[in-house]
This record gives C-alpha cells, sequence and structure tokens, in this order.
C-alpha cells in the first residue's frame, strides 16, 4: 500500500522548503511529503495521484498566491479528494477570507504566519487521526470508468473479467469523484470507458489489444514458425495447447478475446468430470492457461487469425495486426458465437441493457429488476440460475413446446425449483425499446398469436451458435452453415472423395487439407459439451503427431 500522501503549496520558494522541511522532520516515516510551486501545479498533482488512486490524507495550502488562491486550489482539490483534510496557512490580513472558506468548502483548519512548527504539529496530527479514522483505503488496482448503459465501457469490463484482470467499476453517472477525474482526464471530450492504471496511465476508449498489452497479456508472437499453431482459446484450444506443448511441440495459440470461449462465460458448468461441486468457466479457462503455460505453450491474446493459406507442407496464419505466423500443422478451434437477435430495436441496445451470452460482469448491477432470458439450451439454463442469484424475476423465453431435448435434466429440475424463475414455451421477441436503456419488449404467444409488451431491465440472448471459419473460407471444406468438415464427412454427399486429396484415409479431426485439423463447435456435427470439446483438442494432437510423421 502506497503511504497516504500530504501535499503543500505556496508560492514563495523558501516558504514552501520550509514547510516542507517540517514536514518531512515529522511526517516523513508514515507519510509521503509533495510539494507545489502554484495552485495550478498543485491541482495538475492531485489529478496525477488520483489517476494512480493514492491516498491523499492532507492539504496544506497558502492562501495569497497569484493565478489561483488556497481557497480556490482547495476547492477544486477536494472534488477529486472531499475527504482530505484542508489547512489554509494565511497571513493576519487574509482571517476574513479563512474564515468565510470554513463555511464554503469545509476548511478544517487555518494557521497565520509565521506559526511554531510544535503548533504546526498538534493541529495536523488531530486532522490525520481523524482522516484516518473514517477514510476507506483506495483500491490499488486497475479501474475503469464509465456508465452502464455504455457499450464500449461494458465491452473492457467483459475483456478484463473474462480474461481474469482485476478492476474496479467506476460509474461515473453515480460517482461525482470519478465524474470529476474523467472530466479531468479527458480535458473536455466525452469518449468511455477511462481506465486508470496505478502507475498512473489513464486509456480512453482503448482497443483490446492495447488493453492486453497494458495489463501484460501476451500479444506477439515470440517466432515466425511453429510446430503447431492453434487458433481459438475455448477449452478445444485450451485442450490442445497443454496436450501438443506437453508432448514437445511448438506451440502457439492465438486467442481474439479471451481464453475459455462460450464456456469462460458459464457461472457453474456442474457436469464436468472430476469436480462434483461444479466450477466456473473462468475457473476452468484459467486453470487451463496456467497448465499450458507451464508446459511453454504461448498464448496471444486479443490477437485475431484474419487468414489461413497453405503454402506445399507450411501452413500460414495472418493475424488482425499483420504479422504472419508460419506452421507444420494447424489446428482450427474459434468455436461459435451466439447469433445475433434479428428484431427492430436490438442493434441500437446493444450493450445497454441487451447482451449476446452470460455477461456475468454485468449481472450484479440488475439486483431487484426484471431480466429475461431467451434461448432453451444449458448456456441459457445456466446463465438464468446466475442472474436468480440477483434479479427478483428471471423470465426464460424458449421458443420450443419445452426445454428438456435442449438443455441437460439437472438444469431443468433446477429451473423448476428456483422461485423467482418462471419459463415461457412457445414465446418468442417480436421488438425491443428503450431510450437509453432497455425499458421494454414485446412478446408473442406462438400458439394462440397472444401479443404483449412488458417491462425488462435486461435482455440476456443464447439463441444458437454461428461459426468463427472466414478465415479458412476457400481454404478447407465447410457446409452451408460455415461449420468445417472433418474425417468421415468428408466422404459423405456432393463431391464424394473429391474433397480429400491424399490416397490415405483423412485422420477423424483433419480438414480437406492435409496438416489443418478442427476441434470443438466449429466442426460439423460437434457435440456441444465442454469435455467432448477438451477431448478432441486433446485427440487432435494425437493426428497432428501422425502427420508431422509424414511431412
Amino acid at each position: 500500500m502506497a503511504k497516504p500522501v500530504i501535499l503543500t503549496v505556496d508560492d514563495e520558494p523558501q516558504v514552501l522548503n520550509a514547510v516542507e522541511r517540517d514536514l518531512r522532520q515529522h511526517y516523513r516515516g508514515e507519510y509521503r511529503i509533495i510539494k507545489a510551486g502554484s495552485g495550478a501545479q498543485a491541482l495538475e498533482a492531485v489529478q496525477g495521484l488520483k489517476r494512480r488512486n493514492d491516498p491523499l490524507a492532507l492539504l496544506l495550502a497558502d492562501q495569497r498566491m497569484p493565478g489561483m488562491t488556497g481557497t480556490d486550489f482547495l476547492a477544486e482539490a477536494m472534488l477529486l479528494y472531499p475527504e482530505a483534510r484542508k489547512v489554509l496557512l494565511t497571513a493576519y490580513t487574509d482571517t476574513e477570507a479563512a474564515i468565510d472558506s470554513i463555511n464554503t468548502i469545509g476548511l478544517d483548519h487555518y494557521l497565520m504566519k509565521p506559526y511554531e512548527p510544535e503548533e504546526l504539529y498538534d493541529v495536523l496530527d488531530d486532522l490525520l487521526g481523524v482522516w484516518h479514522s473514517s477514510v476507506e483505503l483506495p483500491y490499488e488496482g486497475i479501474r475503469v470508468a464509465g456508465t452502464l448503459w455504455s457499450p464500449s465501457s461494458h465491452a473492457t469490463k467483459d475483456f478484463l473479467a473474462r480474461n481474469r484482470i482485476p478492476y474496479q467499476w467506476l460509474d461515473i453517472e453515480v460517482d461525482s469523484e470519478a465524474r470529476e477525474l474523467v472530466e479531468a482526464t479527458e480535458a473536455g471530450g466525452h469518449r468511455l470507458p477511462v481506465v486508470f492504471f496505478p502507475d498512473g496511465e489513464a486509456l480512453i476508449e482503448p482497443d483490446n489489444r492495447t488493453l492486453a498489452e497494458k495489463v501484460g497479456l501476451q500479444t506477439e508472437a515470440k517466432e515466425a514458425f511453429y510446430d503447431l499453431i492453434i487458433v481459438g482459446g475455448g477449452p478445444a484450444g485450451l485442450g490442445a495447447a497443454v496436450y501438443g506443448a506437453s508432448e514437445g511441440l511448438s506451440t502457439a495459440m492465438l486467442e481474439r478475446h479471451s481464453t475459455g470461449g462460450q464456456a469462460g462465460t458459464s457461472s457453474r458448468i456442474e457436469n464436468y468430470l472430476g469436480f462434483p461441486k461444479g466450477l466456473t468457466g473462468a475457473d476452468l479457462a484459467s486453470r487451463a492457461y496456467a497448465q499450458a503455460k507451464r508446459f511453454k505453450a504461448e498464448i496471444l491474446t486479443a490477437v485475431e487469425a484474419t487468414k489461413v493459406k497453405v503454402d506445399g507442407n507450411y501452413r500460414h496464419v495472418t493475424c488482425s495486426g499483420g504479422d504472419e505466423l508460419r506452421c507444420h500443422a494447424l489446428i482450427i478451434a474459434t468455436g461459435v458465437t451466439v447469433k445475433k437477435l434479428d428484431v427492430p430495436g436490438v442493434e441500437g441496445l446493444a450493450g445497454r441493457g441487451i447482451y449476446y451470452g452470460a455477461s456475468l460482469t454485468e449481472a450484479a448491477y440488475y439486483k431487484d429488476r426484471q431480466v429475461y432470458v431467451v434461448g432453451g439450451a444449458n448456456s441459457a439454463g445456466q446463465g438464468a440460475m446466475f442472474f436468480s442469484r440477483f434479479a427478483s424475476q428471471v423470465t426464460i423465453l424458449v421458443r420450443g413446446s419445452s426445454m428438456s431435448g435442449t438443455m441437460s435434466r439437472y438444469l431443468v429440475d433446477q429451473i423448476d425449483e428456483t422461485k423467482n424463475i418462471k419459463v415461457q414455451t412457445r414465446t418468442t421477441v417480436q421488438e425491443v425499446s428503450g431510450e437509453e436503456k432497455l425499458e421494454t419488449i414485446t412478446i408473442e404467444n406462438q400458439d394462440t398469436h397472444t401479443v404483449e409488451t412488458v417491462p425488462a431491465d435486461a435482455l440476456f440472448i443464447f439463441i444458437g451458435a454461428a461459426p468463427h471459419t472466414d478465415l479458412v473460407g476457400g481454404v478447407v471444406a465447410r457446409n452451408r452453415s460455415g461449420f468445417i468438415l472433418t474425417g468421415p464427412d468428408l466422404h459423405k454427399g456432393n463431391g464424394g472423395r473429391q474433397l480429400w486429396p491424399l490416397k490415405r484415409d483423412p485422420f477423424l479431426l483433419e480438414t480437406s487439407v492435409p496438416g489443418i485439423f478442427a476441434a470443438g463447435d466449429v466442426r460439423q456435427g460437434a457435440i456441444r459439451r465442454v469435455a467432448t470439446a477438451v477431448g478432441e483438442g486433446a485427440i487432435a494432437i494425437s493426428f497432428v503427431h501422425q502427420y508431422l510423421k509424414t511431412v
């Protein structure tokens, strides 16, 4: 914990140095002493302290300074540090101004110059004692300042949370100190969020790669060539990274957002082998990430693979930053994302009460509110169970006649037993509306065609999966929905064996291009379970070894 700060300001260098000397002599063991030669310089120092979230215990300012009086400085400083103790040094003729400032800015004490050091210490000791007893020491880590209804603020919080980077959220609509800090940092700008770091640096509306670099995640490959490159950091990609690296393959994994994929957003996975009490998706991703790193796999975060090409026995991967990596074997484990809900009003309210996937970072902000979940598979059920801890009512809207065919039995039973979860089957969303945030949704019963508009504070969407396979478009065979064909599927239907160029049969998870494999939800016919994805990632490594023997 950084020492609390005592800041003194005076425009007369001799007086300023004398005050600093007195303060250091008495307080240097417990406090950090900072001095400034003008009100403007002192205010800049206060802003810097706030950006770092350093504790400021006491301000000691001379009243008679050109440009900005001591009273004016204290009035500005208290907007950022309202709990700091405030002391004014005055001449005899400034006594009236000092007395007035007790009422106008809550001045704690004033001293007339010249003073005796012991007199100064008696006053400051009392004030510092009050400060210590009444002030909660500030958070020392990363802080994100924004608004709850800002999509970019949501995106930043989600990126940090899913990459397991601790942070403190500051809502500038309810926290006046945070609002003042943002305004001082942006100098009149209006971009959110502003991310403050302990070293004093602030990033305004950063993209994921900039944020990843700042928090210490790896964003650049150490080598240009690898035995194996894995695209995608979900359960399948992490499984491949652990087994590939542990078996001696030089391995790099590229993840465009955060390790864990969709599974990483799950509030509770209760049917994963070996965890009888269940575990969160974030915990599973964190363990797998650490395991892969221990085996020396390189994990590049906020790096998107945009294009794959083949050159003889080499596979090339072009990254979003323009870098190109090469490898002998490539595993596509890019997974899927939730499909967009295509109804009027959704696009403009995304991130403003409408979220795709579990979005666990937002759940606590909907305490005692009305939350709706769209979807009938496991991810929707897990999300609903998590949201039920906070919301007064969670309503699951299911297009089908029941959830039993798409959701695990244990989840169906839990939902049935949870009093504040209601399930409406044969129901679809027709429209959403709201000004700055989601306010209402319009739903229709497909059997009776009854349409009603109901108030809603949040809508979480889980309505099917769209694969991330554009990077291999025109390179490997895909079905009409974009899922990758592998193994036996290459011999089925329209074209038969012409999809496979070699005399040997393709390996089980091999695509139409030898040496390029696919694992997890991105494959046609994949069983969408976390354990299956992890298993496919591991199995793919066995086939990679067999393939490498042929090159």
